[in-house]
């Protein structure tokens, strides 16, 4: 975001002062105005409904996904939580999404990823995942989720039970 907001590269002197102010105003408004996409609660509550089980693998750093996961109350709904802190790694690399399946004991092949960034496919496709686009999500990327090499992309939230109902997979 720094890189877009300003045209400044991570190489440049003065990025991580801008990154330090740009974290602290997030934090700051980080739960003003934000709510979950439309139709993700609804699609939890079926996962949970249908006896699979989901979890959370994001880049944001704990300090700044836990606030946001207690605000929704998913804290202690999510099987397990990665953040962008948690490993070594954030994605694209596969370890986050990898360290996700061994948390909730389940074979990286029998999990499904959702994402709405290129990065997030990438990851799970490295991981050995079913790799989802989520075309309503946040679209990072210039190119269109159709071209970023997903099993799947889905229009809504809800378009995963369909996928789910019809694969023998974890969440």
């Amino acid at each position: 975001m720094i890189k877009a907001g300003f045209a400044v590269d991570p190489s440049e002197p003065e990025y991580q002062d801008l990154r330090v102010e740009f974290l602290e105003i997030y934090e700051r408004v980080l739960l003003i105005q934000t709510q979950p996409f439309p139709d993700v609660p609804e699609l939890l509550t079926a996962i949970e409904q249908s006896g699979r089980t989901w979890g959370i693998v994001t880049n944001k750093a704990e300090s700044l996904a836990m606030p946001l996961l207690n605000a929704f109350a998913l804290k202690d709904r999510a099987r397990c939580i990665v953040c962008g802190d948690t490993t070594p790694f954030t994605k694209p690399h596969p370890e986050p999404l990898l360290e996700a399946a061994r948390r909730v004991y389940t074979a990286a092949r029998r999990c499904v990823y959702v994402g709405d960034d290129q990065r997030d496919i990438v990851a799970a496709r490295a991981a050995g995942m079913y790799a989802v686009a989520a075309a309503y999500g946040y679209l990072g990327n210039e190119r269109p989720p159709t071209e970023w090499g997903a099993d799947l992309v889905l229009d809504t939230p809800l378009d995963l039970l369909k996928f789910l109902a019809n694969t023998p997979v974890s969440v």
